[in-house]
């Protein structure tokens, strides 16, 4: 398949599912971040039990960089699962389309990496994904700071007791 065609996809699909499934984007831009942290905790102990068991059962190996595909994505769809039609009003999803955008460019810089060798290859030399990298701070640090903006404006509001 065409580089350019995964990282387009990377980059549009969960932005079109958020929306479509009004997933609480916040929640999942966390679980990435989430993702990430098993990845290089738990990533290489993953690895080596996987490694052991698979020998134990003369079945194919699992490699590190599924290991590490899989700890990165399985909690966002997780929380992708959990969180359907948790995003309700108009106004909110609309808005919640700007914490999806940041999940979608985080996923894209957090899984390419993670790709086959021959996928990764090819879309690191996308003058598209040139312009990810060089501008990753930004985007993450804007990413973060609407992700957090989102989650503070769901907070519950809590009446005062003597007003009732």
């Amino acid at each position: 398949m065409d580089p350019q065609i995964i990282l387009i996809a990377l980059l549009a699909v969960p932005v079109v599912l958020l929306f479509v499934l009004r997933v609480n984007a916040a929640f999942v831009f966390l679980s990435l971040c989430l993702g990430a942290v098993l990845v290089q905790f738990v990533g290489p102990d993953a690895a080596t039990i996987a490694g052991s068991f698979s020998a134990q059962t003369k079945g194919a190996s699992t490699n590190q960089s599924t290991i590490n595909l899989i700890l990165q994505l399985l909690p966002v769809v997780l929380t992708t699962v959990f969180m359907i039609r948790s995003v309700r009003g108009g106004f909110k999803n609309a808005f919640n389309i700007l914490p999806a955008i940041g999940v979608s460019t985080l996923l894209a810089l957090l899984t390419v990496p993670l790709l086959p060798y021959g996928v990764t290859a090819g879309i690191i030399r996308l003058p598209l994904w040139h312009q990810l990298e060089s501008l990753q701070t930004l985007l993450i640090s804007i990413s973060t700071l609407l992700t957090l903006l989102f989650l503070w404006m769901q907070r519950p509001r809590h009446h005062d007791e003597h007003l009732k």
